[in-house]
């Protein structure tokens, strides 16, 4: 395991006290002999970005004052004669990191217009901000509580190249079924064997599972960041697919614990020699990486979405909110299942939840009310659309969002269907919506339905026709543009 001369993963060394505080943090510096501060933050497709001070720039100024960086470099934000902002640490997501040689203590940021002297408002944790404020404004409830489970695959080597006369990718994984027949092991011969079969790789144990002390190894370092860590499995797929499951959270506290997530997961496998994705289909033929959210509105310590004589135990209220996803799931995938690769998910065979209803318990509905327990604090909805690749500050707010239309509107979620809708008769499939194909399509809902998203000021126009811009232009356009390998299959012969 991980050490740097401060901080050792040791298993039990979850931390649940926060620094709450500058002066907190400074404590926290001096207590663990730190010598390096990393400042974080997320650009506008949902990737971290950073950079470090040293141990003279930690005054209460940069806590109330901010530090500047060149936000014409980040994708989704300035232009260049725009590009000066101001980064202002939030002192409540201090954490040592376990994954860097020296004494290091990352903070996540927020993101700060110094010509507007106020919040950015591209900024993907402020929209969070924004949607947590609007709940409590709205007088519905004072928290949503959200629980996403995250899945992720980790190869032994990934190879991709695209260019002006070649393209491709290849995959290598010692538990790939694909390697049942190669060479391998210790003396140069044979095979070590036990690969898990296509869609068998559910909770196998050793040597099955390659990657179980790994993901331990995931596991301790999230402790040490501060986040609860429920459970960790092998998934479906095969060539190491996995999920670790976070206790839920607030809905800004959750999208922080998101990024810490994914960090972690991807330096630990890098520490291993192996690689870590999000990436939601990078396997043809199995199972993809989901982001299935489960969320429930609270008020104080009472589950509003709990009625003991209701669906599935759930209120009049959760079911409301139901209705609100369904109803804009189409644009929510814009956010929620935000690449061209969400879609090659998003098909019908694999667990994936391309039909737009509410079921208990059924996995190939798009909600889901899990009924593992009849305790009122477990009745929640599972929104299984999602993905990985997302930009969890964005999709989360965006799905309360959603959720609060319906409940503003009475939405109806429809009659449950709890019945396998992969098996229904042509002409009743016919009747249950589905998701969009496509990312374009996504983005073409997102345009025609997007007004949930503006109430409070939550989302802005100018975020969300910026996101859309970024998306064609930057990921539909070059893919589209771009020969794929199996139109040679297709069409070379023509």
């Amino acid at each position: 395991m991980s050490t740097h001369p401060s901080v050792t993963i040791l298993p039990g060394s979850y931390r649940a006290n926060r620094p709450q505080k500058p002066d907190d943090v400074v404590d926290m510096i001096k207590q663990n002999d730190i010598g390096i501060v990393d400042l974080r933050f997320t650009d506008l497709p949902g990737l971290w970005q950073h950079f470090s001070v040293t141990l003279p720039e930690i005054t209460h100024g940069l806590f109330s004052d901010g530090i500047g960086f060149d936000g014409s470099s980040i994708r989704g934000f300035q232009e260049i004669h725009e590009s000066d902002m101001l980064l202002k640490p939030d002192p409540a997501t201090a954490f040592i990191d376990p994954e860097r040689e020296a004494a290091t203590l990352a903070i996540i940021c927020d993101v700060v217009d110094p010509v507007q002297h106020g919040a950015y408002s591209r900024d993907p944790r402020y929209v969070a901000r924004k949607a947590e404020a609007y709940l409590k404004a709205s007088g519905v409830a004072d928290t949503c509580y959200f629980g996403p489970e995250l899945e992720f695959f980790i190869f032994d080597s990934i190879r991709f190249e695209q260019n002006q006369h070649c393209g491709y990718y290849f995959v290598e994984s010692a538990e790939g079924e694909w390697t049942s027949g190669r060479n391998e092991g210790a003396f140069g011969g044979g095979n070590l064997g036990y690969k898990s079969r296509y869609k068998e790789g559910y909770f196998p144990v050793p040597p099955h599972d390659t990657l179980q002390d790994i993901r331990s190894e995931i596991v301790f370092a999230l402790m040490n960041a501060g986040i609860q860590v429920e459970i960790h499995h092998h998934e479906v797929a095969t060539a190491g697919q996995n999920e670790i499951d976070m206790r839920f959270a607030s809905l800004l506290r959750m999208a922080d614990n998101v990024m810490i997530y994914k960090y972690m997961c991807k330096n630990v496998a890098r520490r291993h020699g192996k690689v870590a994705t999000f990436m939601p289909k990078p396997l043809f033929g199995d199972n993809a990486s989901g982001m299935h959210c489960h969320q429930s509105l609270w008020n104080g310590d009472k589950n509003l979405f709990f009625d003991p004589n209701g669906y599935a135990l759930t209120s009049e209220l959760c079911r409301w909110y139901i209705g609100g996803l369904l109803k804009h799931a189409p644009a929510l995938m814009a956010f929620c299942a935000p690449t061209t690769n969400s879609y090659k998910r998003l098909v019908p065979g694999y667990e994936a939840p391309v039909n737009l209803a509410m079921s208990q318990r059924n996995r190939s509905a798009a909600a889901r009310i899990p009924m593992y327990s009849d305790s009122p604090n477990a009745r929640r909805v599972e929104f299984r659309c999602p993905d990985p690749s997302a930009n969890p500050y964005l999709a989360f707010a965006a799905m309360l969002m959603a959720g609060l239309d319906g409940i503003e509107n009475h939405t109806p979620p429809g009659d449950p269907l709890d019945k396998n809708i992969y098996d229904l008769p042509p002409e009743e499939a016919r009747k249950v919506q589905q998701v969009p194909g496509s990312l374009d399509e996504s983005l073409q809902a997102l345009e025609r339905d997007h007004g949930f998203l503006l109430k409070g000021d939550v989302f802005t126009r100018d975020l969300i026709e910026t996101w859309i811009d970024y998306k064609r232009t930057h990921e539909i356009d070059p893919v589209r543009l771009r020969p794929h390998p199996w139109e040679f299959q297709l069409y070379f012969d023509i």
